[in-house]
């Protein structure tokens, strides 16, 4: 007996609130769903960080190599975190037409292509380069210990990679 009055309030349960279920196992099969954009991301993710750590890495050898010129700051090694690398803007020609009344058209399809030079070289047009954006430095010298030096060294390192004092940690070298 005391069954039967659990299976009867599970059913008045699931009676009432079956939409809201519903809507609630809907949302986590589509959250679960792997999509296409996601995987694409990951892709790119993978064929832009190399460039991103090589371009991190040039700038850390010529940064130790500077601050190490700078008075009181002695041996000193840089680490840069790179939130996005260095990326190329080609031209690139679109091309839009329309199909229907000219007052209200039916359909349009788009077309874009990369813009490339004839002649022998058939190169392609650069827009824009973008320089990387950094997530944050450490640098660790022999005078880090040193409040000028530390100055000196946020104020070096701020102002050739665009970041600001909160991002930049200078610290002591182990002796």
């Amino acid at each position: 007996m005391r069954q039967q009055e659990k299976q009867v309030a599970w059913r008045t349960v699931l009676g009432k609130y079956r939409y809201v279920l519903l809507v609630i196992a809907a949302g986590l099969v589509l959250l679960l769903w792997p999509t296409a954009s996601k995987a694409a991301e990951g892709g790119e993710e993978a064929e832009t960080a190399a460039p991103a750590a090589e371009a991190a890495q040039g700038l850390e050898e010529e940064l130790a190599e500077i601050l190490s010129r700078v008075e009181g700051v002695g041996q000193v090694q840089v680490l840069l975190t790179v939130d996005r690398g260095t990326e190329t803007v080609l031209a690139s020609d679109t091309t839009l037409s329309y199909s229907g009344a000219t007052a209200a058209p039916d359909d349009y399809t788009r077309s874009t292509e990369t813009v490339v030079l004839s002649g022998s070289d058939g190169g392609v047009v650069v827009t824009q380069e973008v320089w990387p954006r950094y997530r944050g430095a450490l640098v660790v010298c022999e005078g880090g210990g040193d409040p000028a030096v530390q100055l000196s060294v946020v104020q070096a390192v701020g102002a050739l990679t665009g970041l600001g004092s909160d991002k930049i940690s200078v610290v002591k070298w182990q002796a």
